[in-house]
């Protein structure tokens, strides 16, 4: 609990809990505070610079991120780094890139979900996401950081809830043109630039597509489990409520 309300952390965790979104916010604000006090963001002058800071980003990122050679050893703290390291970023464009389709589409899902089922889900796919990509390259030593692996099954969720919601998209062979398309066209799409990504990505350090396309699964089967049956008995429900046919006419 805070007791003044007045001072400036007062005032934000206020203004959080009046947002029709606090999960998806508050998510977005945790990950920019854990990269700003980090060697990475380069804003912390106890890291040093040169040689010392290179030494602490890599110390960071070993600590923080999900190492696949290391994860299935036997030490309890290897298996809680596909958690840390959905909180970690390696460098300004990866954060801000990942914030922003956390905000176009987490509001949104947030809302549809629930606070609480909404964390769980993030967290919990993000989870099986980085999982999934450590199985799949289990000798790799390089370790993995982001949130891509969370935010591509809130994309995967969304586009199973929200299928005709515009969004608007910048495609590069089109110059950056700004369209506004069905979440049905953008996402399917998105999905499959990460799926022809993964066939050519080489090994070693890089984007993790596969996580990307775990999380996006993920999402999708989860949102159809949870909510398909009761889209499904809404759209009974609402269907006595429409206008008869005339008589003569084909019934579906």
């Amino acid at each position: 609990m805070i007791g003044n309300w007045s001072t400036p952390a007062g005032r934000a965790l206020r203004a959080l809990r009046r947002t029709p979104a606090p999960m998806t916010h508050g998510l977005i604000a945790l990950c920019a505070l854990v990269f700003l006090a980090a060697p990475v963001s380069g804003l912390n002058p106890s890291y040093g610079s040169g040689a010392a800071l290179l030494t602490a980003r890599h110390a960071y990122f070993r600590r923080w991120g999900v190492v696949p050679a290391d994860l299935f050893d036997s030490a309890a703290r290897e298996a809680l780094t596909p958690v840390t390291a959905l909180f970690v970023h390696a460098n300004w464009v990866h954060l801000l890139g990942n914030m922003l389709f956390l905000y176009v589409f987490g509001a949104m899902t947030e809302a549809r979900m629930g606070r609480l089922r909404f964390v769980l889900f993030y967290v919990g796919c993000g989870y099986l996401a980085l999982l999934g990509y450590a199985v799949a390259n289990s000798a790799s030593g390089q370790a993995l950081v982001g949130a891509s692996g969370a935010i591509s099954a809130v994309l995967g969720a969304f586009l199973f809830l929200f299928p005709r919601a515009r969004v608007t998209s910048l495609f590069p062979f089109l110059f950056f043109l700004p369209l506004r398309l069905p979440a049905w066209v953008v996402l399917p799409f998105w999905a499959a630039v990460q799926w022809l990504a993964a066939q050519r990505a080489p090994q070693g350090p890089g984007v993790a597509y596969l996580a990307h396309l775990v999380g996006f699964a993920l999402g999708l089967c989860f949102a159809w489990v949870r909510f398909g049956r009761a889209t499904r008995v809404k759209a009974a429900q609402a269907a006595p409520a429409q206008a008869p046919a005339h008589e003569g006419e084909n019934q579906p």
